[in-house]
């Protein structure tokens, strides 16, 4: 099937608080500089004259309610095709966990794990993230994306730590070995695969999203 390439309009992101404060010129480029920030600051504009301005005053001046919706919108044209989507459940905290991934276009399941009891969303979110990272390198992939919603989960996959506070009880220490066997996995393997925040004010639930909110 040919795919029709549309010339997407210049999209110019402010990066306030990240590894690299400045201005970017595309998406990607904004993500390697906001992954795994917890507390990054960024946005976009439409020309280079407004992120100039921009970048030389504080973020807080560019976030009101009535500006906010327009900025953070982006295309779904931008979603990457080659991708995988994941995304957790918890009923409580702690309460009844399950996680998954799918097809990001698709929406096809790929694998589903779960439920466990006494669990965390955190947890469920960086339990897929590492299950996909661990299939795909097992199949040698090395190209294809993975979408996830949660900040907490690819800061805990690049710090290579669960940083929970989840209390161990009869009903959850499978939740905790698959905890320590993740964080093993991590510090003994590599891998090339982006791992990206999903943008659920412009896209909409993830493709993973079970559907129970």
């Amino acid at each position: 099937m040919d795919l029709k390439i549309l010339a997407k309009k210049q999209k110019y992101y402010v990066v306030w608080e990240g590894l690299t404060p400045g201005i970017y010129l595309s998406w990607e480029d904004c993500q390697k500089q906001i992954f795994g920030q917890a507390a990054a600051k960024y946005k976009a504009f439409d020309s280079m004259a407004e992120a100039e301005y921009a970048s030389k005053r504080k973020y807080h001046e560019f976030i009101s309610k009535a500006s906010s919706k327009t900025v953070v919108n982006e295309s779904k044209s931008n979603i990457l095709p080659d991708s995988i989507s994941v995304d957790a459940a918890c009923s409580g905290n702690p309460g009844v966990m399950e996680y998954q991934c799918v097809e990001t276009m698709s929406k096809k399941q790929i694998f589903h794990q779960g439920p466990f009891k006494d669990g965390t969303n955190n947890i469920g979110e960086f339990l897929g993230l590492v299950h996909a990272l661990a299939l795909l390198k097992k199949h040698e992939n090395d190209h294809t994306a993975i979408y996830t919603d949660s900040i907490t989960a690819i800061s805990w996959v690049k710090n290579k730590k669960a940083k929970t506070n989840l209390a161990l009880t009869k009903h959850n220490a499978v939740i905790f070995d698959l905890i320590e066997r993740a964080e093993s996995w991590l510090k003994t393997n590599t891998f090339k695969n982006k791992i990206i925040k999903w943008n659920t004010e412009s896209w909409g639930e993830i493709p993973a999203d079970f559907g129970r909110k």
